[in-house]
């Protein structure tokens, strides 16, 4: 099968360009610049023309639900989500019921998702205050990395003995992706907000108890952990000026594959970019997660760093609940939003505002997951790599409506809201999984290969 793919603007490795791409079965064989040779003959035509052609989306941040929360979701309708948002790679979290912190679990997720997922997948594997030892278990070609909750979780996934974080940070050889937030400071402020509020504080005063200072005393501690002992450190959903401090400006599009030296980098939401505190009246607890929508004056400072190095990946913390979940304020309404999507198109608002560029877009939504997790053969626009391509459609202006939404939870904090980019076709591996508003689901993605 050998489709072309012509009449788009490509944008990849920091270049655009008319071009053709050329794909035999689910590879890229061919990148043509300027106009397909006219005598060749292929299977299919895609015309991409008014669309730019993209490398398929990394989310390398999801919270997929299933086993065991599927009411809110599971693997079947997140990836169809994913799909129709552009995002042809996902990985997701180990907070799941039964949680991600035995071989066993990671082994039940694989299945799952070689049954169900439309897109291509992989998992994080959890750690707990005593599970370090199965570190060395873990398959590394299989998996991007563990995830570490060092703040305010469920279960036995918070680890919050110092004990535990040094020798987690002294035994993952595979990058470790760290929840930063102290759960001591979160609980104290919780208190006070309770004393001063009553049992529920409004979801206005989250920020307030999911504060600064307890993300950065948190993400400070996991740098100085990852600096003692030469750990690969990505600090997830990072939201705080204050916090932008501890990150040097990073060095990853020039690492590929990675060198083992010390090497930490941080990922911004796609929430966290788009929203402030100045939405809670409007959008309450829809905007509600852990940790919180912080200033306009943090999102800002955020947005500049996706232009500095500081911020290397964009990724969305998708994680569906019921709205019914939703009702209440601080301490009763859940934690969490559903963005994957919606999280391309929200993003190329910002460019369109002038936030980054198109190509700062794609290093950071595409490149850059790829370069950090060394995914082999996708997350760029090569010969030779899996034909994971978005196509999307500028001046198209369109609106989110409840029957358009994927995710199982059926709603999104996006909707009502007017885009003027759509995205046209997604392609999985030379496959189309999403094309005018349908996503095929007899089709089913590939684990993702590391290193």
């Amino acid at each position: 099968m050998t489709t072309l793919v012509t009449g788009g603007t490509i944008v990849n490795e920091g270049r655009t360009f008319n071009g053709s791409l050329v794909i035999e079965d689910e590879k890229i064989a061919h990148i043509i610049e300027g106009s397909p040779t006219p005598e060749a003959s292929y299977d299919e035509v895609i015309d991409a023309s008014g669309c730019f052609v993209l490398p398929g989306i990394i989310d390398d941040h999801v919270h997929f639900r299933e086993p065991g929360l599927t009411e809110e979701a599971d693997i079947d309708t997140e990836s169809r989500a994913a799909a129709a948002g552009g995002v042809t790679t996902y990985f997701d979290m180990p907070n799941t019921v039964p949680q991600t912190t035995t071989l066993e679990a990671l082994e039940g997720k694989f299945a799952l998702a070689a049954k169900k997922s439309h897109v291509n997948y992989s998992f994080f594997f959890g750690a707990t205050n005593d599970n370090a030892v199965l570190f060395p278990q873990l398959d590394p070609h299989r998996i991007p990395g563990i995830k570490l909750f060092m703040g305010s979780s469920t279960g036995n996934m918070l680890v919050d003995r110092r004990e535990a974080l040094e020798r987690i940070f002294s035994t993952a050889s595979l990058p470790i992706m760290a929840h930063c937030e102290d759960t001591d400071i979160i609980n104290r402020n919780m208190a006070e907000a309770k004393a001063k509020y009553g049992d529920d504080p409004k979801v206005t005063h989250h920020s307030e108890i999911r504060s600064e200072e307890a993300c950065y005393e948190s993400t400070r501690l996991a740098v100085e952990l990852a600096t003692k002992h030469h750990a690969r450190l990505h600090i997830a959903h990072l939201t705080t000026a204050r916090e932008l401090d501890l990150i040097p400006p990073s060095p990853i599009s020039h690492l590929s594959p990675l060198t083992p030296h010390l090497f930490i980098t941080a990922e911004a939401t796609v929430s966290h970019l788009y929203f402030s505190d100045r939405d809670y009246p409007m959008l309450g607890t829809r905007i509600k997660c852990n940790p919180a929508i912080k200033t306009e004056y943090d999102r800002d400072t955020l947005r500049e760093a996706l232009n500095d190095g500081r911020i290397s990946v964009i990724g969305t913390d998708h994680a569906p609940h019921l709205l019914s979940q939703k009702e209440g304020g601080c301490a009763r309404a859940a934690s969490g939003m559903p963005m994957i999507q919606f999280s391309l198109v929200t993003m190329l608002e910002l460019v369109d505002q002038g936030v980054l560029s198109l190509e700062r877009l794609v290093e950071l939504m595409c490149h850059n997951p790829a370069r950090l997790f060394e995914v082999r053969q996708r997350g760029f626009l090569r010969e030779g790599y899996q034909a994971d391509i978005v196509m999307v459609r500028p001046n198209t202006g369109w609106t989110v409506t409840h029957d358009l939404i994927q995710s199982r939870c059926g709603w999104s904090p996006m909707e009502g809201h007017m885009y003027l980019w759509r995205v046209e076709r997604t392609l999985c591996n030379g496959h189309t999984i999403y094309e005018e508003g349908r996503v095929d689901t007899s089709y089913i993605g590939q684990p993702v290969a590391f290193r």
